[in-house]
């Protein structure tokens, strides 16, 4: 039985949702199905305790904000760092995929790397009432509050850590990075390096500790780590500072193949070979990898896996069900640039050699 204290009419502040929720003991978007009728089902224990709980309160929706639910576009936003980075823009087409197979259209946004940026995207999504918002945040706990507040379910995606009360789904940062770094040093390598990305938090990256594992693994002392954007330009000037300084390792460990393309070309300028001169391991496994000269060995994220299970969390989260955090594994992807594969010495530049299998 559910009971409400009464109060005079005239005192009672205007019953919403949430306070509906809170006396069923459930979530507000369960209150909406019950109110709406779907679409999600909902067992009829818990539309009884709803409809109690709307009785008790006196709870009467809002006609327009109802008739607009109802009325849905069946629109889904996603939010990216970078919308020109091959991986996002492969991982943004897989989640489109994935969403028209389910019904539903993708309104995509571009943060600049940005976390004021991607705050202000959100907030664009959220008053157009998307049904639903991926994130990929530059930020490990990112803020979320223009979510919650409009009651829009997201699912933070390319995201390797739990945060409370949000579906996440990611990949094996930490353990592909330290595959990586095993394969350079069973290539003889013993100064290997780091180029890292930066994160707007500056929060410690899983690739940076898989690196540093590796490396402890092996008993091998750290190399030397470069700091820098998540781009070519980035990778183009750490490999400028890596290749000027007076111990040169003679392997490194990219942590984006964006970076690692722009780090070739620092290393050809310099008029040295990749491998023979600096063996290079990236990660992603982007179109970019395989069509860069030298082909680039690269950690490979299983991308339409990943939005699959990222599209599937979103539209079937049913406001009950506990929240998860998905982990995929990752694949190495042998290629020239750690010396796996030989780069035909006829070949021309842009005529990649013909990836390992």
């Amino acid at each position: 039985m559910v009971t409400v204290p009464h109060s005079p009419a005239s005192a009672r502040p205007t019953i919403t949702r949430k306070d509906v929720a809170r006396l069923a003991g459930v979530s507000t978007a369960v209150v909406s199905y019950v109110v709406n009728g779907g679409p999600k089902r909902v067992s009829p224990v818990t539309a009884a305790k709803v409809r109690e709980a709307i009785s008790a309160l006196g709870y009467r929706p809002n006609a327009a904000a109802r008739a607009l639910k109802l009325g849905s576009s069946e629109m889904l936003g996603m939010v990216v760092p970078d919308t020109t980075n091959p991986f996002f823009a492969t991982l943004a087409r897989a989640v489109e995929e994935a969403a028209a197979a389910r019904g539903y259209a993708l309104l995509l946004a571009n943060s600049g790397g940005s976390a004021a940026n991607e705050r202000r995207q959100v907030r664009n999504l959220a008053s157009r009432r998307v049904d639903g918002v991926f994130l990929s945040s530059v930020l490990f706990e990112p803020d979320l509050t223009e979510l919650e507040h409009s009651e829009i379910p997201a699912v933070l995606l390319n995201h390797s850590s739990e945060v409370p009360g949000f579906n996440s789904v990611g990949v094996e940062l930490l353990e592909g990075s330290r595959r990586a770094v095993e394969h350079l040093v069973g290539h003889g390598h013993r100064n290997i390096a780091l180029v890292m990305g930066m994160n707007s938090g500056n929060d410690l990256d899983a690739r940076e500790v898989g690196w540093q594992q590796g490396l402890a693994e092996a008993g091998l002392p750290e190399g030397p780590i470069l700091r820098c954007d998540f781009d070519r330009q980035g990778g183009y000037r750490a490999g400028q500072r890596l290749l000027a300084s007076a111990d040169r390792p003679t392997a490194v460990f990219v942590s984006s193949d964006l970076q690692a393309v722009g780090l070739l070309r620092a290393v050809s300028e310099a008029g040295l070979r990749v491998p023979e001169d600096l063996a290079v391991f990236s990660f992603d496994g982007s179109a970019e990898a395989e069509y860069s000269w030298p082909p680039l060995s690269t950690v490979v994220q299983p991308v339409q896996a990943m939005a699959e299970a990222a599209v599937e969390a979103l539209i079937d989260f049913d406001g009950v069900s506990p929240t998860r955090n998905r982990i995929f594994p990752v694949d190495l992807v042998l290629r020239a640039s750690c010396g796996c594969v030989p780069v035909p010495a006829a070949a021309a530049p842009g005529l990649p050699a013909r990836p390992a299998s």
